[in-house]
């Protein structure tokens, strides 16, 4: 069974950081393009960081480039590091994957789509 679980949301001042985690079971992150996305309340999903599954390149979003970095590690997670958190990064985070997939941040493009954690940043 693939799942997609993203985690570490909450409520944070503007300023601060978070860590969200995505985790992956039934799948290996090894040859999926993994996509950060996001969605605030009366708005589209939107892409925010995507990164390729063949030469690692990042497409960050104008909103997010200087403050959030992706990462992974060997435990087939990955991670999205918001700093600097604005309160316009409010809104419900989600991690998807795209098999063979490249860093454009499609949303139509994605093949699995975890359930979404919130951020809420005060100001």
């Amino acid at each position: 069974d693939v799942q997609l679980q993203a985690s570490g949301g909450g409520l944070v001042q503007a300023g601060g950081s978070l860590r969200l985690s995505c985790a992956a079971s039934g799948f290996t992150f090894d040859d999926y393009a993994i996509g950060w996305f996001r969605q605030a309340p009366g708005k589209e999903r939107e892409g925010v960081l995507c990164i390729s599954s063949s030469d690692g390149s990042v497409y960050y979003a104008d909103s997010v480039k200087g403050r959030f970095i992706i990462s992974s590690d060997a435990a087939n997670v990955v991670y999205l590091q918001m700093n600097n958190l604005k309160p316009e990064d409010t809104a419900v985070y989600y991690c998807a994957a795209d098999y063979l997939g490249g860093n454009s941040c499609a949303l139509e493009g994605m093949d699995y789509w975890g359930k979404g954690t919130q951020v809420t940043v005060s100001s």
